[in-house]
């Protein structure tokens, strides 16, 4: 069995981890500011993670759901 056939016989949830990505998301923002607000608050430093985080989310959610690929049977 070749690697090709093998990766075909897998079965790859993609939805599946896109909620994964996006939960992991919505919980850690909110300690990322947290943390934030109990330290100091001279400088919004996370306010690049969420931004930064909330493309990759936006661009995952994309590859999954808008821009499917065809299932090769």
């Amino acid at each position: 069995m070749t690697y090709q056939t093998q990766w075909n016989e897998a079965t790859v949830d993609s939805k599946k981890g896109f909620r994964i990505h996006f939960l992991v998301f919505v919980l850690a923002i909110p300690v990322m500011w947290i943390v934030w607000y109990f330290t100091s608050r001279s400088y919004p430093w996370p306010l690049w993670s969420t931004i930064a985080w909330g493309i990759g989310v936006l661009f995952h959610y994309l590859g999954v759901f808008v821009f499917k690929k065809p299932k090769n049977n």
